[in-house]
């Protein structure tokens, strides 16, 4: 058996997996995305991969929202799914790329 690519210890609680194909964020492209539900790690989580190697790993949105999944739209933004503390759901969040990075 393979050892997995990337792992967490302890576990966020993984809420959604995404691979990123869209054109609204350049430098995501060929990204994967992981949400993570627990209570001391709700963030999104990018990871960067070459081939079958994590390159980097990076947390974002520690702790701002409570994510039940994670999805590319067909317009290629990123769409989050998030629900409060009591687990009812809120608004779905669209990320958009920083305009002050262009």
């Amino acid at each position: 058996m393979e050892q997995p690519a990337a792992f967490f210890v302890p576990s966020i609680g993984i809420s959604g997996l995404m691979f990123y194909s869209g054109d609204k964020f350049p430098n995501w492209k060929g990204n994967i995305f992981v949400g993570g539900i627990a209570a001391n790690y709700r963030q999104l989580v990018r990871f960067s991969i070459n081939g079958h190697t994590v390159t980097n790993r990076e947390p974002m949105l520690q702790g701002q929202y409570h994510l039940r999944d994670v999805r590319q739209g067909p317009d290629g933004y990123v769409y989050l799914a998030t629900d409060n503390i009591f687990g009812q759901p809120t608004a779905i969040v669209r990320l958009e790329p920083d305009a002050s990075a262009n």
